[in-house]
């Protein structure tokens, strides 16, 4: 069975490697928001322990400004940031029994 050697997998690019067009513009990928939903039958206590729960970095006082928003104004944006990470948070808070809409660009 032939070797592979370490030489041959740290080479440079040997010349004529084409590189990216100088004209391509690279846009990052959007932000997504995660948005509760007012409802009749979730209470502010689980709403609330919900959030703390499954959205990263979220004190007990912004858990509870956000459950008051989604109460008073019947919905809060709680988190925004990537797709596949919006779509965990909204899954998770679904699951919890959270009235959720779907998670759309920011």
């Amino acid at each position: 069975m032939p070797m592979l050697s370490i030489a041959a997998v740290t080479e440079a690019p040997s010349k004529g490697v084409q590189t990216a067009d100088p004209k391509t513009v690279r846009k990052p990928y959007p932000n997504y928001k995660v948005i509760v939903l007012n409802d009749d039958f979730n209470t502010f206590q689980h709403v609330s322990s919900c959030l703390l729960k499954y959205i990263p970095g979220m004190s007990e006082a912004r858990a509870w400004e956000l459950t008051n928003q989604v109460h008073f104004e019947g919905l809060a944006v709680v988190w925004v940031g990537p797709q596949e990470q919006a779509e965990l948070y909204y899954a998770q808070l679904k699951n919890a029994g959270l009235t959720m809409a779907p998670p759309e660009p920011a």
